[in-house]
């Protein structure tokens, strides 16, 4: 009945929805406040990864240690994220999000202070646990505040935000560690946190306290759910670098998650108060949606990760020129958004999502074709078609997914869908990384049985080098021979990104198929987000 109501009320008149779908000014001050939240949240994502070389140099720690500067943060985040649908409901969207903004204001201001590794993971953990709860808030907010035909402003907006944030984190924190100091990856969120804090403090007023909830909240829950997804997390952060199961650390981790994901998911659907409604999957547009969440942060975070890891191996490219060559794909989508907002209530938001999906498909083909000679002019339409294909999937998929749940689910539904893409991320990295490491030495095998005394183009290109280092005095033979491997090497690290390139074409192609198993969403210009 709820479906039907929401589509008769989407045909009545005009200048009655109208007149009852008025922004209220009080409501867009605090909704844009707390953009600003989420913002600085997902920025810190990435802001570090740009400048952990200066961390680690300013910090004296280990090259094993200053992983943890960036991985504490995401196992803390992605603790809370779906957490906070509860929390939410129990003390208030206001008071939740007050706090998570004072609290991520502190813990910065504690970051830019630390003087040893430990201080800075501590207070990575505490940055990124008390600021995961902005994020879904935010979400939950553009659907339920606003009314169905505003969805065409608002969604773009937080789109463009979760996707932008962590693109242009390399950017930001390049420049402010080379212009200032590594301090002021954290410093730049003070001002800002307390804005925001102030503002959601004094203007948030979408929903009221539930404090007899907290009676009834799942404890063992939540310390299940924290050991499943934290030792996730782990796992697939440092599984790469740490030889997998060949690692003590990462098999407890393993065995300690899969053991708190059978506790979680027993109670989540067996107490009467769950840390987390997973009741929101039964949703069939929903659950499609969150799989969709989960790819395009495979995509987001794992072109995020492979462009600078490029264009410093094998370019030589610091921070700085890395964060210049990746704005490419932030202008692209800050430019996209306005025209993703505007085609979401004119087309069929699951051919929108075709559009941006062939997209993201094409820029990864064209990388396909990577060479060790490819610059800023050869990645530019490549990073335009990622950026452009993110916004375009982006606008339809929270429509589809959040757009048609119930106000008395959307909390928890948010909380839900921001972890599929977060852990999206962390997947597509774990594979991304693995894949680099395995078929680099396979294709390192190949080019070095290529490069044997029986191979003429071999030893002619090493006597062309021997001579030529000779000439200056040198032991050409063994100096050609280094560089030899040498180029063998650059040419099996390049070789390996053309098969991550494939994996992601594939991938989003086969993402196409996907968008045809969704159900037709109703319309966003009239009223039929509400219905389910």
């Amino acid at each position: 009945m709820a479906g039907s109501a929401t589509a008769t009320a989407g045909m009545m008149p005009a200048a009655p929805a109208h007149a009852d779908e008025r922004m209220d000014p009080k409501k867009l001050i605090a909704f844009f406040a707390m953009v600003v939240g989420m913002f600085m949240s997902i920025l810190d994502i990435q802001i570090v990864s740009a400048s952990l070389a200066e961390i680690q140099a300013g910090l004296s720690a280990g090259s094993d240690e200053i992983g943890w500067v960036q991985t504490s943060y995401l196992i803390a985040e992605v603790i809370m994220i779906p957490l906070s649908g509860t929390l939410a409901r129990i003390i208030s969207t206001r008071y939740l999000f007050a706090i998570s903004a004072a609290g991520f204001t502190m813990a910065s201001a504690l970051a830019a202070t630390a003087t040893n590794i430990d201080q800075m993971i501590v207070y990575r953990v505490i940055q990124g646990f008390i600021g995961g709860g902005m994020i879904p808030s935010v979400f939950a907010a553009a659907f339920t505040i606003f009314p169905p035909s505003k969805r065409s402003i608002v969604s773009p907006i937080i789109g463009l935000i979760a996707t932008l944030a962590p693109t242009i984190g390399p950017t930001v924190g390049g420049y402010l560690s080379h212009a200032f100091s590594w301090h002021w990856l954290f410093l730049v969120n003070i001002i800002p946190g307390i804005i925001v804090t102030i503002v959601t403090w004094n203007f948030i007023d979408f929903d009221k306290p539930e404090l007899s909830l907290f009676k009834k909240f799942d404890w063992w829950g939540l310390f299940s759910m924290g050991v499943f997804l934290g030792g996730l997390e782990y796992v697939l952060e440092e599984g790469n670098s740490n030889d997998w199961f060949n690692d003590s650390y990462i098999t407890i981790a393993a065995v300690a998650s899969g053991a708190a994901a059978i506790v979680f998911f027993y109670r989540a659907f067996t107490v009467d108060f769950p840390v987390v409604d997973l009741k929101a999957f039964a949703n069939r547009n929903f659950s499609f949606g969150s799989v969709f969440s989960f790819v395009m942060g495979i995509g987001l975070y794992g072109l995020t990760y492979i462009y600078p890891v490029y264009l410093g191996r094998i370019r030589g490219y610091d921070s700085l020129m890395i964060g210049e060559t990746m704005f490419v794909s932030g202008l692209a989508m800050f430019f996209t958004a306005p025209i993703a907002g505007r085609l979401s209530t004119k087309m069929d938001l699951r051919l929108m999502m075709v559009i941006g999906f062939v997209s993201f498909a094409a820029g990864t083909f064209i990388m396909m074709h990577l060479t060790a000679d490819w610059d800023f002019y050869e990645l530019f339409i490549p990073q335009i078609l990622r950026g452009f294909g993110l916004m375009m999937c982006m606008v339809p998929i929270n429509n589809i997914a959040l757009g048609t749940m119930p106000p008395s689910r959307i909390r928890g539904a948010s909380g839900l869908f921001n972890l599929t893409r977060n852990l999206g991320g962390a997947v597509g990295l774990a594979v991304i990384n693995t894949v680099l490491t395995n078929r680099q030495d396979v294709h390192y095998e190949r080019l070095r049985e290529n490069m044997d005394w029986g191979n003429p183009a071999a030893i002619d290109q090493m006597n062309n080098m021997a001579a030529n280092f000779n000439t200056y005095g040198m032991d050409g033979a063994s100096v050609a021979i280094k560089q030899m491997v040498g180029l063998a090497t650059k040419q099996a690290i390049i070789l390996s990104f053309s098969d991550v390139f494939l994996i992601l074409t594939a991938l989003f192609l086969a993402m196409i198929l996907g968008v045809a198993m969704i159900k037709k969403p109703a319309p966003q210009g009239g009223g039929g987000g509400g219905g389910h």
